[in-house]
Parts: structure tokens; sequence; C-alpha cells
């Protein structure tokens, strides 16, 4: 039967493709080339068999446009899962949809919320992580409500509110819109704080949809389960108790997040009856070229050289870069191979953050229409934009997390035909674990996602802001913690006032405004173009990125075009850039140092103790390396001067007895070596362990006191450092009491530490294990970290003194 309307994107993604042999031919090509021409490099390889779909009926009740668009769209059935959210969704429970990527989440929330606006006129909130998975959804919506116009149904009115929307076409979202479409941001900041001018629409209010669950965690997740318990006290208000639908890429936890995020029970669908086509997955390690340091070539060389091949056999592949650094240098090996030729369109697209929003639209165009061959993209692609029908996905490095991993290859295939997934290895120890433990990837579960959302200053923050929004009452709760107590230190504070069995709020401030969800500090910075004169805004950088991306002398670089950053005004939040033919980008250089600020618990442990408590953390960027493109080669440094980025966060350390020190490693420099070599491990386990990504937690090895010591220079050795910078000898009378920190990355800490501090024993166990079974010789980057020329010759390698270490932490070096 012809269809009445262009199929929408869940539609496309839905509808079997019958795949002749001839279109599934290049992806199986492409897998046997690289399986007889690189076997060498593959550590391990796995393939999901093709799944056919598990159909069920439409449901009776539903309305009767909305079945009769859905049958004219060419489905007359639903998949499984979409059939028990459908059930979930009548029943008033709130439910969340974890199934793979490409197995019509979006339907699953669509269908309940249509059905409500067409059968009850009732209203829904969806929130997206960024705008641009609001405006693809959006887009989404409107074909449906064509369709059941066309069905001879009323139109939904479904409307974007960001910060892009107009001023003059607020109201009309507020007071028209069946289904407003926004983002956690913009609920915080500019609806919650207003929601008298959204009285009509809360009153209406039946479902709150959250999509992309899995990415609300850690202080992001912490700060949006405030902003639900706030979202919640205005449908309170208003008299609504709308149920929340959440859909969620894989993730270990999914109802347990939710609920964590919602404060009520949430059924999970996790089942899917979506087909699946064929999928190959392969784990390739960049071959050894110097076996004594343990040095692999570049993922950076492998990562290009399988996309040219698959180019080159008319795929579509993504390339997912772990920076944005990466992404642009991987973005310049391609263009110099594929569009050299500036008359013909491009055929690599690089898309990150940072870049303008119409920019970014651009490239979604341009994606959607399959009218490049490649693209490369950080995670900003992993989320669910559609981004047009891909065949390969390469990622350049281990994301951090399994769910990651899973959500990234997941891009590729989504039209049912037959896929490629590659996972080439950095130097790092957490990759290198990977292809070494090939059978711990295929078989390990996802992690849970976790979040704290009763960590005091961040509930404080809510707390503020929801006494702006309305007068709490006396007996009133607000998470965890003692709402009375933190409301009379806000009266002391003069923002609040008691009268009667209410708090009011009395300040002139709007506390919303000062609380950002995302980053610790407000403000993002610009980058202005000044190129022939003119001065022209080019891209935005993040407060907390701007240290180490913008610095004078610094490269920045845009669908691969190098700028050179020749003045940043710090306090503006402006970077003036100008274009420049370089042939070398930069890279920062940073370290961190801690102070220990309170020792929450101890205890002994192997030959020293350990610990957590509050720390003082400074991380100052001192200069920067110039490297040059394809060689890699370090040609030069530059100083970078801007001010210390501070934090108080908390932490997890280990000492040991310093005789016992001694006595085992009697020169301090094999002691430094062998601590920064011992944090390296650590660090890695301790993100595998705590099922955190690597970012998530920061690692420092000092004495708690404002010395630290760190790896200083091209053909420097770990060094003891001052509070002032200045280098320390120590064979000095200096203090000597070495520490080894984990920290949480985020300001206050997101609860990493304690489970940290619990398993603190398991974690060294886990390094030492790691560090003893490495195949290298003094050390390399899938052990302790990047080791020097010659120092398989020291009497004590930094391995071996890396190994002292962890001997003497786990109890094995007496």
């Amino acid at each position: 039967m012809p269809l009445s309307y262009p199929l929408t994107r869940a539609a496309r993604e839905e509808t079997i493709i019958e795949t002749a042999p001839s279109e599934a031919q290049p992806v199986t090509r492409l897998k046997a080339h690289l399986l007889k021409g690189y076997r060498g490099r593959i550590a391990g390889e796995s393939t999901q068999a093709a799944r056919p779909a598990r159909w069920l009926d439409l449901p009776d009740d539903l309305a009767p446009p909305l079945a009769e668009a859905l049958r004219a769209g060419g489905r007359a059935q639903l998949y499984s899962h979409q059939r028990e959210a459908w059930d979930l969704a009548r029943a008033k429970r709130h439910f969340v949809v974890a199934t793979p990527t490409a197995s019509g989440k979006t339907l699953c929330y669509n269908l309940p919320v249509l059905d409500a606006v067409l059968a009850q006129g009732r209203k829904a909130l969806y929130l997206f992580p960024t705008k641009a998975l609001a405006q693809d959804q959006a887009a989404e919506l409107m074909d449906l409500s064509r369709a059941i116009q066309a069905a001879g149904g009323p139109g939904v009115k479904a409307f974007t509110f960001d910060g892009d929307t107009p001023g003059d076409a607020r109201k009309a979202v507020r007071t028209r819109g069946d289904i407003v479409l926004s983002n956690p941001d913009m609920l915080h900041q500019a609806i919650l704080p207003h929601h008298t001018k959204w009285a009509q629409f809360f009153e209406g209010l039946a479902f709150i949809v959250v999509d992309e669950l899995h990415t609300y965690r850690g202080v992001f997740g912490s700060h949006v389960a405030n902003v639900f318990r706030r979202l919640l006290r205005v449908c309170r208000f208003y008299g609504v108790e709308p149920t929340f639908i959440f859909a969620s890429a894989t993730i270990a936890n999914p109802a347990e997040l939710a609920e964590r995020l919602c404060g009520a029970p949430v059924a999970a669908i996790a089942e899917s009856g979506a087909p699946q086509g064929e999928r190959y997955l392969l784990l390739w390690n960049p071959p050894v070229i110097n076996p004594d340091l343990g040095i692999r070539a570049s993922a950076r060389s492998q990562t290009t050289r399988i996309a040219r091949t698959a180019a080159k056999l008319g795929l579509k592949s993504i390339v997912f870069a772990r920076s944005r650094l990466m992404v642009e240098v991987i973005t310049k090996y391609l263009k110099d191979v594929f569009d050299r030729d500036p008359r013909k369109p491009p055929r690599v697209l690089a898309y990150r953050g940072g870049y303008l929003p119409s920019e970014r639209r651009r490239a979604e165009q341009t994606m959607r229409a399959g009218a490049v061959d490649l693209v490369v993209s950080t995670s900003a692609l992993e989320l669910g934009v559609d981004i047009g029908a891909l065949d390969v996905a390469i990622l350049n490095g281990y994301p951090g997390t399994v769910a990651a991993t899973w959500q990234r290859l997941g891009r590729a295939g989504r039209r049912l035909k037959p896929s490629l997934g590659v996972m080439v290895a950095t130097s790092d120890a957490l990759d290198q674990y990977m292809m070494r433990h090939p059978e711990f990837f295929f078989g390990a579960s996802p992690e849970h996602a976790r979040i704290h959302p009763d960590q005091l200053l961040i509930l404080m923050d809510h707390v503020r802001c929801a006494a702006f929004e309305l007068p709490f009452r006396d007996g009133e709760s607000f998470g965890a913690e003692d709402l009375g107590e933190m409301l009379s230190y806000l009266r002391d504070e003069g923002v609040l006032q008691h009268q009667g069995d209410r708090w009011f709020w009395v300040a002139d401030s709007y506390p919303a405004n000062a609380v950002s969800l995302r980053s610790v500090a407000e403000g993002n910075f610009v980058v202005i173009d000044t190129t022939g004169g003119s001065q022209t805004v080019i891209a935005e950088v993040d407060y907390s990125s701007a240290p180490g991306t913008l610095y004078e002398g610094a490269i920045y670089m845009i669908q691969s075009q190098p700028y050179q950053v020749e003045r940043l005004d710090w306090t503006g939040r402006k970077a003036f850039v100008t274009r420049t033919r370089a042939d070398y980008y930069t890279d920062a250089i940073d370290y961190t140092r801690l102070k220990i600020l309170a020792r929450f618990d101890g205890r002994a442990q192997g030959q020293g103790a350990t610990a957590q408590g509050e720390v003082h953390l400074v991380r100052r960027y001192p200069g920067y390396k110039k490297i040059r493109y394809y060689s890699h080669d370090n040609i030069g440094y530059g100083n970078i001067d801007l001010p210390d980025q501070e934090m108080h966060t908390t932490a997890v350390w280990w000492q040991v007895e310093p005789s016992a020190l001694e006595a085992a490693l009697p020169d301090r420099q094999q002691a430094i070596d062998g601590f920064l070599g011992a944090a390296y491990a650590l660090h890695h386990v301790a993100a595998l362990r705590s099922m955190a990504e690597i970012h998530d937690l920061g690692r420092s090895v000092g004495d708690g006191q404002g010395t630290w010591f760190a790896i200083v220079g091209a053909e420097g050795r770990g060094q003891m450092r001052g509070p002032d910078n200045a280098p320390l000898d120590p064979m000095s009378g200096q203090r000597f009491e070495p520490t080894l920190f984990l920290y949480d990355n985020y300001p206050g800490g997101v609860g990493l530490s304690a489970p940290l501090y619990d398993d603190a024993s398991l974690l060294v166990a886990d390094a030492r294990d790691l560090v003893a079974a490495c195949g290298c010789t003094a050390g390399c980057p899938a052990c302790v970290g990047p080791v020097l020329r010659g120092d398989e010759e020291l009497a004590v390698t930094p391995r071996q003194a890396a190994l002292k270490v962890l001997d003497l932490l786990s109890g094995a070096g007496g």
C-alpha cells in the first residue's frame, strides 16, 4: 500500500529492509580485508546475529486518527516492547525503556503522549540533554501531526523551548503548546522560576518524557534529580501527578537511576522486540614499534587507515574520538586525502561541541541527507540525533565505559543492514587491558550510572531555587538532609523569612541564574576571528575547557582549519584568533596539587594506611607542547600565563610507612617514579572497578600539604615541586612523605571516593596485577605510563619501582 506521508525517522528505522547480498557485500568485504591483511592486530572479534522482529497488535483503545496515521505509515503492529510501554502508560506507571540503539524507543513515548493529547486534551513536557535532540524530535512530531491530520484528526502543536526560541514566540509556546520540547537547563532557569506564566500548561500536564537517561549521571544527574524535585513541587501546586517516561541506552541500572531522578518506583522495559541486522565487532590493537618501551603505533594512524579503506569501498562511516582536539586532528588527516579539491563538496565532516548552533544545524542536515562519507565526532553524536544510514563505526580509543562503547558502535547499522564496529586501542592502560582480556569486554555488563542528589552543595543550591518558586511549609521534605536546618541557614543569610508555618523568599536575587547544571563556573568563552581586520564569532568554549584550549599561542581548529590564538581576554571571556597555516597543533600541559582539609575515615593497609576525606585542589597550566602533524614530533614549548583553577572535592589516599618505603626504595628518585607509576595504574583500575569514566576521577601524588610530584618536560623524570612550583631536591631536608590521591573530579565530589575507600585493598591488588602482567621491560603506557628511553638500563626501572610501592600498599612488601 502506498504511504500517504513521508516515513518518519522512527518508521524508517523500524521498517524491515530486505538486504540483497550485493548491498551487504561492501561491509563483508571490509571485514574480510581487515581480518586477512591485519590479523596480528585483531585482539578479539564478535558477531551478533540478525534478529527478527516480535510484533503485537495495535491497542484497541488507541485514538482513531492516531491508529489510522500509523497504519497509513506502514505500522499496523507494534514491537513487543512498544506495546509493553503503552500498557504501563495506560496504567499511569512510571517506566524506563532501556533497549538498544535504533529499536524504536521514540514511539514508546510518542504513542501514549499523542493519544492523551488527542483523546483528553492533555499536555506533555519532553526533556532532552541537547538542543539538537529536541530539534530532531520536533521534526519527528510534526511529521506525525501531519499524518494525524491526513487521517481526519486535529493537528498536534509541538514546540521547542530553548535558548534559541525568540522572545515573541515564548508566550505562544506556553499557552498553545500541546507538547513542549526543552532541556533540563531551560526547565531549571526559565520554566520553573516563572511557573505562573506556565499555569495553563502545568494544569494539563500528563507526561514528562526524559530521553537519553544514561547521560544523567555524575554531577549533571545529581543536579537534574533536584530539578525534578522542584518540578514535582510545582506540579502538586497545580494539582497534577504526571507520569514519567524515561528512555535510555543500555546501562546496568536504568530503573534505579530513574527512581533516584524522579523519587518514585519505576518499571523497566529491557527486552527489545525490534529487528536487528547482523553486526560485526573487531578489537584492534596497533602494532608494537618499540618492544622495550612498549610503544605502539598511534591509534590515530590506525583509525584513519580503517576509515580510508571503508570510504574507498563506498561505505559511510563515523569515527568517534575522545577529545575535541583529536576530532580536529583526525578530520585534517582524512580531509588531506578526500577533500583536496575545494571545488567539490566535502566528503569529511567534523562535529563536536563548541561549534556555533548554526554550524551544527547545517552539519546535522548534511549528515541526514547522506551528503558526506566520513563523520568525525566526539560523544556529541553518541546520542540519538538522526545522522542517516551508516555502515561502519570506528572508535579511536576506549570511551571509558562499556555502555558508551556499545552506544557508539550502535550508530552504524541503523537501517537494519549488516554493519561493522572497530574499537582501536590507544596505549592507555584501560585500552590495553581490554585488548589483553577481550572476553572481559564481550562479557561485561554495562556500568551503573551513579548520582548523588543529596550532595550538600548541590542540594543547597536547589533549596534556594525551590524557595524562590514556592514557599516551603514547616515539615516539608526536600531530599535526605534536614530541610529545617537548611532553611534556618538561609534565613540567617537574609534570603528567607519565616512567617506562620511558611518560609518566604525575600531577596532580590534570582537564584536559578547562578546555578549551572553542567559546569563549575559560569560564562562560556567566545572565539573571535580577526583575520583580515574584521571580527566574527566562530565558536564558543565552556569555562572549564578554556584554560587548556584558548591560551595565547594555542592552535584552535574548526573543521580542521587552524587558527592561532593571538590574545585572550580572560575577564571578558573572549579569545581573538587569526587563520594560520601552521604545520603543528598544540597540547596544554597541566598538573594538580592537593592539600588535605579534613580526614573522614582511615585505616591501616599493608605497610601503610589509606584514608578518605576532603581536599583542596589547585590545577595549573604552566605551558604547552607544539606537535607536528603526521610525525607527532615535539617541536617546541610555550608558556601559559593563566589563573589557577581551584576546587574543593573528596578523595581517597594511600601512604606508606616512611621506614618501610626507605627500606624498599632507598633512592628517593626511585620512590617518586614508583608512586607516579602506581598512581597511573590505580587510576585506571579504579575507573574500571567503580564503573566510572576515567575523567570522572583525577589522580595526584604529593604529601597532602602542597608539595607534589610530576613528570616534567620531555626529558625530565619524576620531580618534587613545592607549592610555588619550584623544583625541590628529594634528597634535601625537605619533608618526604609520598601520598597517592584519587579524587572526585567534580566540586564537592559526587560520591565516587567513598566506594573507592571501601574497596581500597581490592584496587591495590588489581593495580599490582595490571603492572605485573604487562609484557614491557621498563614500563609503558599500558601499565605505569610513558617512560623514557634508557629506563630499561636503570637498576630499578619505573615498572619495578611501581610494583614495590604496590607491594608495600598491599602488605606484600615485607
